[in-house]
């Protein structure tokens, strides 16, 4: 099989990284079937030039390295993607040293003051320095200001006051962001966002009882910090806005005023990433899920930009190896439930939400305690959270004018605008009925020719730079046409 993946075209040299949905046992015994055809076909290559190969779903026998630990024969600060036919070592330096810096210690400190604050709720004290709403808006914006100072003039903090009636009261609410302006014109704004408001149940309009919000959404809020004060340290192509939110508890009244604040700005944003809850492994009934971090996003799944947004991460996640594994879900959030990225996917930007796999406490549960964090998994979400951003921001932009032309029976060839910077690139392939891509073929030049292209419903490309770090994907290309 390795040979008839080498054999793919004369012209060109390319690795395939087999991928794997974990899908139902029917399509697993489909692949077995598809793998044995290639084996029986090698056997004739001594006689016959090599047919281009029927691509498999990736293995889910030996799952990628995780980024940041070295496997054996590698350079130390290399990373090892998975491959069936070549090994490939990626020196990627620069992503390695990012991700090593995610402090976990940081990360449970912040969730631990937010909570100390008692309530942030947006009728909660706003003059108390050590209770409240407030008092938790003055220590996000002391942190900011923080990273500012450090940054060497990269990051500036700003607020956004807005007006909010809850429980027939009117207060002046605030949402806190810092802006590390990108080094590209014409780049594009990756959005990073969380809510900072907590609340309790069953009295929405209490804002004197105690409303923790460890994991809702303190964890969102100390990886946004954590996030911010790494990605300051340096230059990034495309600008990067860290926000939290007030008010979401009681409608996501400050993320739609923001993303009001940017449409009014004609603001060009690439990417909204809105993290809410990714604290917690245990469900209520004990269970444990400490592998996946779910990504939600409106659809339609072939033509919305939100899930391609969805699908992007996980497909950067994947190849460069993070430890935990995003998985793409098919609904814009949970049943009944919202959260800050409807305000931007409503106004046109392509939106996602990142989510612990199990939840263990309601939503405004008193018992959203510091002590129900799992801070492994916490530091391996804001991880993960990392290289997705640093990947959209930083990797080379998408290709452009992708296109596939037909070449002779029904081969076709796949070919884009070569990107200055790209070192080579990563063709990614999704069948109908996939959420995320199956299948990805790492590819030198700027085109391929292959007689599959047409089982496929969506086909995407992305560039990667010479320091490693891969770009976003393009838009997706369907071989059927419109």
């Amino acid at each position: 099989p390795r040979r008839i993946i080498h054999g793919l075209s004369s012209t060109l040299t390319l690795m395939t990284l087999h991928r794997s949905l974990h899908r139902s046992p029917a399509l697993g015994q489909a692949a077995r079937l598809l793998w044995l055809a290639l084996v029986l076909l090698a056997c004739n290559l001594g006689t016959s030039p090599a047919p281009p190969p029927t691509l498999a779903p990736r293995a889910t026998a030996t799952p990628p390295p995780p980024l940041g630990v070295d496997q054996t024969g590698a350079q130390p600060g290399s990373i090892v993607p998975q491959s069936v036919a070549t090994p490939v070592v990626v020196s990627d330096a620069r992503m390695l040293n990012l991700i090593n810096q995610v402090d976990m210690n940081r990360l449970m400190v912040h969730v631990e003051t937010l909570q100390n604050f008692h309530s942030r709720h947006v009728l909660s004290s706003v003059t108390d320095p050590n209770r409240g709403i407030g008092a938790a808006r003055a220590y996000i914006e002391s942190q900011f200001r923080a990273y500012q100072q450090a940054s060497e003039g990269r990051l500036a903090t700003y607020t956004q006051e807005f007006v909010l009636d809850w429980g027939g009261v009117k207060t002046t609410q605030q949402n806190i962001f810092a802006v590390v302006q990108g080094t590209e014109p014409g780049a594009g704004w990756v959005i990073v966002g969380a809510h900072y408001d907590s609340i309790v149940v069953p009295d929405f309009t209490n804002g004197v009882a105690f409303a923790p919000g460890a994991n809702d959404n303190g964890t969102g809020v100390a990886a946004v910090l954590e996030l911010a004060r790494i990605t300051s340290q340096t230059p990034h192509r495309s600008s990067i806005m860290f926000v939290l939110f007030s008010a979401e508890e009681v409608g996501r009244k400050g993320s739609i005023a923001f993303a009001d604040y940017l449409v009014s700005r004609n603001i060009d944003v690439i990417a909204m990433i809105n993290i809410d809850t990714i604290g917690n492994t245990q469900n209520t009934r004990g269970e444990i899920n400490n592998t996946e971090l779910r990504v939600f996003s409106a659809g339609p799944n072939d033509t919305s930009p939100d899930r391609q947004l969805a699908r992007t991460a996980e497909f950067i996640s994947f190849t460069e190896g993070t430890r935990l594994k995003l998985t793409v879900q098919d609904a814009i959030d949970r049943e009944n439930r919202f959260g800050d990225h409807f305000s931007f996917t409503e106004k046109g930007y392509p939106a996602i939400r990142f989510i612990n796999a199990f939840e263990e406490k309601i939503n405004g549960d008193p018992k959203d305690t510091y002590e129900f964090i799992e801070p492994d998994y916490f530091q391996q979400a804001t991880q993960a959270l990392l290289v997705v951003i640093t990947s959209l921001a930083d990797g080379p932009r998408p290709p452009q004018n992708v296109a596939l032309r037909p070449r002779g029976g029904s081969v076709q060839q796949l070919i884009w605008e070569p990107v200055p910077e790209a070192v080579g690139y990563l063709v990614a392939l999704r069948q109908s009925d996939w959420l995320s891509y199956g299948q990805q073929i790492e590819v030198p030049g700027n085109s391929i020719e292959w007689d599959g292209f047409s089982s496929y419903a969506g086909i995407a490309i992305a560039a990667r730079g010479k320091d490693g770090i891969i770009g976003p994907l393009s838009p997706e290309l369907n071989p059927a046409g419109p």
